[in-house]
């Protein structure tokens, strides 16, 4: 329940609303000094109302980072493959979901997100203690213990719209803060990355 109410709050935000967002999230991510450094930044395609990405992931490949780009498998985990621009990119609609922007090139297997510096990954919302809620598929989930069992600590930050970072959202075992998010007017952080 808590998610569909997320999803109708992102719903009535017009095309307008989403672009100024997202050029504000943009400017406000490229500040963040684990992006600065960051050699290989793991991310995605915001899709429909999702605060958007694609400048802030031009902006990264102008800077020389090398940006992973998730593809959704049958099973739900995430394969990845390189974004070098706009025109790398696919849409592949997979059954009964939404219609999502894929790296079009050579996927380089699940692993490959174990050597990104930072992860930018997708929400709805996160409360203060840093926990995430996600869309419910569990990919995410897959990558952050993907991550954890190899040893890879890169910087975990979300992108989120400034009334999605709440109080509380539900959590269960598996679940792992993040290290940050990141708002069209503000960044907060939840510990050391």
């Amino acid at each position: 329940m808590l998610r569909r109410e997320f999803l109708a709050v992102r719903n009535r935000l017009t095309a307008g609303d989403v672009r100024v967002a997202s050029e504000a999230l943009a400017r406000r991510a490229l500040e963040l000094p684990e992006l600065a450094g960051a050699r290989t930044v793991a991310a995605y395609v915001s899709v429909g109302t999702e605060p958007g990405t694609l400048a802030l992931l031009d902006a990264l490949r102008a800077r020389g980072a090398r940006v992973l780009l998730p593809a959704l498998l049958p099973d739900n985990d995430l394969d990845w493959g390189a974004y070098t621009g706009e025109g790398s990119l696919a849409r592949v609609r997979h059954a009964g979901r939404m219609e999502l922007l894929e790296p079009a090139g050579e996927r380089l297997g699940p692993d490959a997100v174990t050597t990104a510096d930072a992860v930018l990954l997708p929400g709805l919302a996160v409360d203060a203690r840093g926990m995430r809620l996600g869309r419910g598929g569990g990919s995410y989930d897959r990558v952050l213990a993907r991550l954890e069992s190899a040893g890879a600590r890169p910087s975990l930050v979300v992108l989120l719209y400034d009334t999605e970072v709440v109080e509380h959202v539900p959590e269960e075992a598996h679940d792992r803060p993040v290290h940050a998010v990141v708002t069209p007017s503000a960044v907060r952080r939840f510990g050391q990355a």
